[in-house]
């Protein structure tokens, strides 16, 4: 058999795993659309104030941009509060986010809410 064929032979058998793997979607990600670098942002469910892990970690720099998404892990879909955290202390919340599998949720400045400074 040539080197050709085999590779030929070899790339049949990978390529139909690759197509799968892209296929399964990107999982849950949050859109920062507020003004600001979120520097933590932790999830309860909704009403429940179990704050889970900061999900900024989950981000290379540990912050996510203004316009940048941030890939949320250990999360189930359903209904949850956020607590988003900025430098310079200043915190906020926002109430009743509906997270669906593989897909994105944004967080804006209008949802922010009762901010301490």
């Amino acid at each position: 058999m040539s080197r050709a064929l085999i590779a030929a032979g070899v790339a049949l058998l990978v390529l139909p795993g690759a197509v799968l793997a892209q296929s399964k979607g990107k999982g849950i990600r949050l859109w920062n659309l507020t003004s600001a670098t979120i520097s933590s942002f932790e999830l309860s469910p909704a009403g429940k104030n179990e704050w889970g892990p900061n999900q900024t970690l989950n981000d290379k720099d540990k912050e996510v941009d203004h316009d940048e998404r941030l890939r949320i892990t250990g999360v189930e879909p359903g209904r949850y509060d956020a607590k988003v955290g900025y430098s310079g202390a200043k915190q906020c919340f926002v109430r009743d986010i509906e997270i669906k599998a593989d897909a994105v949720f944004s967080v804006s400045d209008k949802d922010l809410k009762d901010c301490n400074k």
